[in-house]
């Protein structure tokens, strides 16, 4: 970036900016559009093999990434047009608002007792079966859903916006996507899926973490204890089944004072979570404060991204005008 460090972080935080106040658009979604792709190509190149989930899910990110580089480098002259390209990008990769929107809505339709909507509501958050579920598992499943999604959907494109620029943010949207369409451990996906499934394990090893500090941090805004999400994640996270999912829900579970966990149906089959942390099930009342965290936690992460590309682009700067020197005088003496 040299002497426009500040383009990737201004990017960042007016593309977060944007998910914030406008929202996902209504129609033509580039994540939609990816799926579209994606499930065009799956429906080509499938085999019950793991060769050819590779080669698939290869294809995808690879290309996705591609995207980004060429972005980037058709821009890197404008710094301005830089901006606006990491801008839309993040815009276009980030669920923080249509989540925690989603999930203050569930939780306005389970206080008021109106499970149809609730029920017409939850795959937009989880890809449970509602139609299982009475209200109590509705509001576990969307406090559940909103812990981990807070992670998939804002910190980790966050982060990857923050040390790989456009084709990180591409680049980690394409893998979580086709975590959620063929990252499944049914009979069809058991095999074909598990590059895409373990993929996006790597991919959010660190921003999970990430994510389960800031629920901490931030728990006091929700009427919630630092010292309960942390001793929660410690105690819970490593049980979870999930590499990732299990610091941010069991570090939730203690800021929100719940428990998680248990008996959980989805479409393929039926399994039996553990526990996380030591308070009653989840209300509504829980819910809507599960969101206004995620709310809180986007928007700590965004700064925090910023703050990341920055630092990373004026250190990269300030070690090549340190080199710079050396090279001088390499070339003089010789």
């Amino acid at each position: 970036m040299g002497a426009h460090w500040w383009v990737r972080p201004a990017g960042l935080l007016l593309g977060a900016l944007a998910d914030a106040v406008i929202g996902d658009p209504r129609r033509g979604h580039p994540v939609a559009g990816f799926g579209r792709v994606a499930a065009a190509v799956e429906s080509r190149c499938y085999a019950d093999r793991r060769a050819a989930g590779v080669l698939y899910t290869g294809l995808l990110v690879g290309g996705a990434a591609a995207l980004g580089v060429l972005a980037e480098r058709v821009t890197a002259r404008r710094p301005l047009a830089g901006v606006a390209c990491t801008a839309l990008a993040t815009w276009a990769v980030l669920g923080g608002s249509s989540l925690a929107g989603h999930g203050s809505a569930l939780a306005r339709e389970l206080t008021a007792g109106d499970l149809p909507a609730a029920r017409t509501r939850l795959p937009a958050l989880c890809g449970r079966d509602p139609a299982a579920l009475d209200a109590a598992g509705m509001a576990r499943a969307g406090t559940e859903s909103m812990a981990e999604n807070t992670s998939d959907a804002v910190v980790a494109p966050l982060l990857w916006g923050a040390v790989a620029g456009v084709p990180g943010l591409l680049a980690y949207r394409a893998v979580n996507t086709l975590d959620a369409m063929v990252g499944y451990r049914s009979a069809r996906y058991r095999r074909f899926g598990w590059a895409a499934a373990r993929l996006d394990d790597v991919a959010n090893l660190g921003p999970a973490r990430v994510s389960a500090l800031l629920v901490a941090a931030l728990a006091p805004a929700v009427g919630g204890s630092p010292r309960a999400a942390l001793g929660a994640w410690r105690r819970d996270g490593a049980a979870h089944p999930s590499p990732n999912a299990g610091p941010v829900e069991a570090a939730a579970a203690g800021a929100l004072g719940v428990t998680l966990g248990g008996r959980t149906v989805y479409p393929h089959g039926v399994e039996e979570r553990p526990r996380l942390g030591t308070g009653p099930a989840p209300a509504p009342a829980d819910l809507a404060r599960a969101a206004r965290l995620s709310r809180l936690v986007g928007a700590a992460a965004a700064v925090l991204a910023a703050g990341l590309t920055a630092a990373i682009a004026r250190t990269a700067a300030a070690r090549r005008r340190a080199a710079a020197p050396a090279r001088v005088v390499a070339g003089v003496s010789g």
